[in-house]
């Protein structure tokens, strides 16, 4: 297949307006494009996804973003300028992409579930065929270092992961573990443009499928 230019973006917190996107032919969001969830910061973002040349554009929501999970008619229907992936999946340029926002709990934040049965049952609506993930936040082991040192990644999600194997695993939630990691199966990619104190010091991260 003719390669494809995936940009990975994630945890911009309606702080998109100094970002610059390089190009490319799939934008893959992986959550957190509001601050608190408010409406409007998804009719800014939407905006600025209009003026993006990408083809196709992928969103997926973040424990951040209130309104998907409270008003998801309201923020879906904000949301005119991209394909919002909700434990979907697409098909585009020959890719199976599959978008879930869930993450383990913290501070009942949305699309927190508990660690354990509630949210593997999430991930067993993984498909198979999956050829890029994307998920808010990230295994067990890969992109989920945070400040003191320890990792907070959800093992349920790495062993299904494992077993599917997807090409390219997108995500972002962690902001201290920005990066690119391999395990020689799965390139993990950490792609939270906000640093820990809400800065957009980040750039978006571009992989080539397939690679």
């Amino acid at each position: 297949m003719k390669p494809v230019r995936i940009v990975v973006i994630s945890d911009t917190h309606a702080r998109h307006a100094r970002l610059t996107v390089p190009p490319g032919d799939i934008l893959a969001y992986a959550g957190d494009l509001t601050n608190h969830g408010a409406l409007e910061d998804v009719v800014a973002f939407d905006r600025f996804l209009a003026a993006l040349p990408h083809r196709h554009k992928l969103v997926i929501a973040g424990n951040h973003d209130f309104c998907f999970e409270r008003q998801p008619e309201a923020a879906r229907a904000a949301l005119r300028h991209a394909t919002y992936l909700e434990d979907d999946a697409i098909t585009l340029e020959g890719i199976r992409f599959y978008g879930s926002p869930w993450q383990p709990w913290f501070w009942d934040w949305a699309f927190n579930l508990h660690r354990g049965p509630p949210i593997r049952a999430k991930w067993e609506l993984i498909p198979d065929d999956t050829d890029v993930l994307i998920t808010h936040g990230p295994p067990l082991g890969y992109g989920d270092r945070v400040r003191g040192g320890g990792r907070v990644g959800c093992q349920d999600l790495l062993e299904r992961v494992q077993q599917v194997k997807p090409r390219y695993h997108l995500f972002g939630h962690i902001h201290e573990d920005y990066g690119v990691s391999s395990d020689g199966t799965t390139t993990y990619v950490n792609a939270s443009i906000c640093d820990l104190a809400y800065r957009p010091r980040r750039s978006p991260i571009v992989v080539t499928y397939p690679d």
